[in-house]
């Protein structure tokens, strides 16, 4: 039996009718989008301020996503490069109020840089002080 994580998610989010396609599913867009709003969350916070996708290093659908399904998003920092963020992704459904239980619908991996004021690449603060 599949569990969530054990801390708190990066983000959690009930899909709409609207983010359904035409055979009844969540679109595989709609969670790609919010893998990446939510890997780019311990990016946000590690580069200490603006960072852009570079790279989806690796996105695998395991399970569909239904619009009754409560979708949570862990996402945890794997590598640091000098301006780069690697951040691993994994994303569970809770599905079935009346009867419980947790599906693992997606993992991924991406890559970010961190930007500076106009745009270009910066390297990552020190972790000092922190």
């Amino acid at each position: 039996m599949t569990k969530l994580p054990d801390r708190e998610p990066t983000l959690r989010v009930l899909p709409l009718p609207k983010d359904l396609n035409q055979s009844g599913d969540v679109f595989g867009g709609w969670l790609m989008a919010h893998v990446d709003i939510a890997g780019s969350i311990p990016a946000i916070r590690r580069a200490r301020g603006r960072v852009v996708t570079i790279a989806v290093n690796s996105f695998v659908f395991r399970e569909p996503v239904f619009v009754t399904d409560l979708v949570s998003f862990y996402a945890t920092i794997v590598r640091e490069g000098t301006t780069s963020i690697t951040v691993d992704v994994e994303v569970y459904s809770e599905r079935d109020p009346m009867n419980p239980h947790v599906v693992k619908v997606t993992e991924a991996t991406l890559t970010y840089v961190a930007l500076d004021e106009r745009g270009g690449k910066r390297p990552l603060p020190s972790m000092e002080g922190r």
